[in-house]
């Protein structure tokens, strides 16, 4: 204790003013606020979890329990649980889930290794036994996985094992087909996935249970032509990048008219540039329409004004002006057919297809629907909802249920779920310490004891007796089952059976985190208060 009393006096000497928290201050410092957000999130965990109620200085509520909303719309004042926050939030960008877990599990590492270091061990043996401890665990995460063909319906399981610990699950229950087949639509064989081509479109409209996928696309505005028709069936889709609209030149310059006939032939020179592109768009509709009746729509990425509104009306064609650029991408992606910048050689096999095209008016709001379409590779999911919270509240689970089946697909294995992870590798170490020489085995153990708050908190969330469930649990587990905790009743269930799964590679970062915040939180032996002091203050140098 000499040393860091010497190393603190030191700081002193050079800075007087500074703040210095020593060693066993610091260490309590950190625990206690790891402790502290563990305390906040712990009734958050899992299906059965509690709901936290975000109100914002304008008084804007958001209801949510998805750990990485909480930890980044939160006010975190104190120093080490802004970086256990970060951390964790770094793991949903990651891997899209797994930031409550993270959070209690670095809580109870730094609980459990508190009580061997006030014993009076070193923080160092303990961060070598946990970094044997993250070895061993990823190595045990290898022989645990189970590789299965990703068939929909065990993409269904994964999906509704990630959506329940966010929502209600009725309506986890009805968003879990609707994730699934988008990420089955826009799946390519030997390609990454892109979620991006999935559209997220929120419309505020009658109740949650009305989110549905759909297989097309959604666009958030409509025709801006009142006469043009509101349903299109069997039509053609022209993506367009051409403007439509008479645009000034960039070069300032003016025009003097003697005569009216002057000004009628000005006027005329001006819009022969837009109408020539009409005329030419207009002959290709009647050239692949006529004596069909199938349908035309044009969806264009900049301007068509008024009078291009007006002549593409009067010749059957419906067109929506100034789509998204990410749409653009989508609708080619959606319906087939190639964007044009220029209407110059347009041939038919540019051409998308939709078996329908409608408009949906919704108080002021119009959305234009593209759907029927032949073999997506882009589509829509659609949140339906009656308030704001509500919305984004499905939206943001619903991000977390596309990371969830993506990371299935791509990891091409599943972990059974229920906690039943936590309950293998806490027995799976305990054999493991007896291999291990020296005093890095108190860290293995603290390692160990942490992994089974998991399980604890789940059960402590449902209502049931912690200790009795984890005493069930590695009974069963040492019988030679794999279990987790059956939330409804309290007793082992098998989570496989149970379709109860979690991604492979959320657990293996998950593991790989907490050992490693655990350790430098545990190195740390003083805080001192860094930058420079404003030169205001100061008088001038002798």
């Amino acid at each position: 204790m000499g040393g860091t009393a010497a190393t603190a006096s030191a700081v002193q000497t050079i800075n007087p003013n500074s703040e210095v928290a020593r060693r066993g201050q610091t260490l309590q410092i950190n625990v206690q606020a790891a402790m502290g957000l563990m305390e906040v999130l712990r009734s958050n965990l899992g299906p059965r979890g509690t709901i936290k109620m975000l109100v914002d200085g304008s008084g804007q509520i958001k209801l949510t329990k998805d750990g990485k909303v909480l930890l980044s719309e939160m006010q975190i004042q104190n120093p080490t649980a802004s970086m256990i926050a970060r951390a964790a939030t770094a793991q949903d960008e990651i891997t899209g889930d797994g930031t409550t877990s993270i959070i209690l599990l670095v809580g109870e590492l730094l609980k459990q290794a508190d009580r061997y270091i006030s014993e009076g061990l070193h923080p160092r043996v303990i961060t070598e036994g946990f970094e044997l401890a993250k070895k061993e665990s990823l190595a045990f995460l290898e022989t645990f996985k189970v590789a299965k063909a990703m068939e929909r319906a065990l993409l269904c399981d994964v999906a509704r094992t990630a959506l329940r610990t966010k929502l209600h699950a009725d309506l986890a229950d009805n968003l879990t087909e609707a994730v699934v087949d988008a990420v089955l639509t826009i799946r390519k064989e030997g390609q990454p996935i892109d979620l991006y081509m999935v559209e997220v479109m929120r419309m505020m409209h009658r109740t949650d249970m009305d989110t549905r996928f759909v297989k097309g696309l959604v666009l958030d505005h409509g025709a801006r032509h009142p006469d043009m028709a509101k349903r299109v069936k069997d039509a053609y889709i022209l993506t367009l990048n051409v403007s439509l609209e008479y645009e000034k030149t960039e070069v300032n310059s003016s025009f003097f008219y003697s005569s009216a006939e002057q000004r009628e032939k000005l006027v005329e020179s001006e819009r022969r540039f837009v109408d020539n592109r009409l005329r030419k768009i207009v002959d290709f509709k009647k050239q692949v329409c006529d004596g069909t009746d199938k349908g035309f729509v044009i969806i264009n990425q900049k301007g068509i004004d008024p009078m291009s509104l007006d002549v593409l009306q009067k010749n059957g064609i419906v067109a929506l002006r100034r789509a998204k650029r990410r749409n653009m991408e989508r609708l080619q992606l959606a319906c087939g057919g190639v964007a044009q910048n220029s209407v110059d050689e347009l041939t038919k096999d540019i051409l998308g297809h939709a078996g329908l095209v409608f408009e949906h008016v919704l108080g002021e709001e119009k959305y234009t629907f593209v759907e029927e379409v032949q073999n997506p590779e882009s589509c829509t999911i659609l949140i339906k909802g009656p308030n704001a919270h509500t919305l984004a509240q499905i939206n943001d689970a619903v991000r977390d249920g596309l990371r969830a089946v993506k990371n299935a697909v791509e990891d091409q294995c599943v972990i059974p779920g229920a906690g039943a992870l936590q309950v293998a590798l806490h027995a799976h170490l305990l054999k493991y310490k007896a291999s291990v020489k020296g005093r890095a085995k108190f860290g293995i153990q603290a390692f160990a004891d942490a992994m089974l708050v998991i399980p604890k908190i789940l059960a402590m969330n449902a209502g049931l007796d912690a200790q009795d469930v984890i005493v069930e649990l590695q009974d069963e587990y040492a019988a030679g089952h794999v279990v987790g905790v059956d939330l409804k009743t309290g007793s082992p269930m098998d989570p496989l059976a149970e379709g109860i799964l979690d991604n492979y590679r959320v657990q293996r970062h998950m593991l790989h985190s907490v050992a490693v915040i655990g350790s430098n939180l545990l190195l740390v032996d003083e805080m001192m208060r860094a930058g420079r002091a404003t030169l205001k203050n100061q008088g001038p140098m002798d």
